[in-house]
């Protein structure tokens, strides 16, 4: 039995949208049977982690506010120790989506990541989405596309694995990456924003095997 905890929604990120592209990833790509899905909090991972869940699945910012004049940030320092020696002792980590962004270049998470959420553009457009056919975990190759909040972010390529790029008209960015660290395994994937996205049988499949891949040991 594989189980993963998953801490997922935010201000601009609907958790119900991201609960259900998950659900389904899980039941069609790893035998929903054979998986354990517990949805947490951000104010319980920290004693979630001492469960050892074969992987965690974060999709929220950083920011718990972002529209007001004070800012509030939920990813202390500490919390960020806590998860790099989850990872670093044998567990998976998926940085998804909004699970890159507003988050300190200088965290430790981030750190962990190897990369970070710049920005998008203001408006949604098609964004094409294509593996990179190079040692990839991935099944096989696979080109999608749809209308979406396109991510353009900092990956230190030179020390992780890309194997998703995308494409607008606004321009190029590395989509999906993963890497070792220490025992563990981390994947960061950025697509997607929108409902008719985050359920799209190619990004599910896609999904599947980034969770497949940080729990396989």
């Amino acid at each position: 039995m594989v189980k993963l905890l998953a801490i997922l929604g935010d201000y601009y990120h609907p958790a119900d949208w991201a609960k259900e592209s998950l659900e389904e990833a899980v039941r069609t790509n790893l035998g929903g049977e054979d998986v354990q899905l517990i949805f947490g909090s951000y104010e319980t991972l920290k004693d979630e982690l001492l469960n050892q869940p074969d992987g965690v699945i974060l999709f929220k910012e950083n920011r718990l506010n972002p529209t007001d004049e004070i800012v509030k940030d939920w990813m202390t320092e500490d919390l960020a120790t806590e998860i790099t020696r989850y990872v670093s002792n044998g567990g998976g980590w998926l940085a998804w989506h909004s699970g890159l962004a507003s988050y300190s270049s200088e965290s430790g998470y981030t750190k962990m990541l190897r990369g970070l959420f710049l920005h998008h553009p203001e408006k949604h457009q098609i964004v094409k989405y294509s593996t990179v056919e190079k040692d990839s975990f991935l099944p096989g190759p696979s080109y999608f596309e749809f209308s979406d909040e396109h991510y353009f972010v900092q990956c230190d390529e030179a020390n992780t694995h890309v194997f998703l790029q995308s494409e607008s008209i606004d321009g190029q960015a590395v989509a999906g990456w993963s890497h070792s660290f220490g025992a563990g395994r981390v994947c960061c994937l950025t697509p997607a924003h929108t409902k008719q996205g985050l359920l799209s049988q190619e990004f599910l499949n896609i999904l599947g095997s980034c969770i497949n891949w940080i729990t396989s040991r």
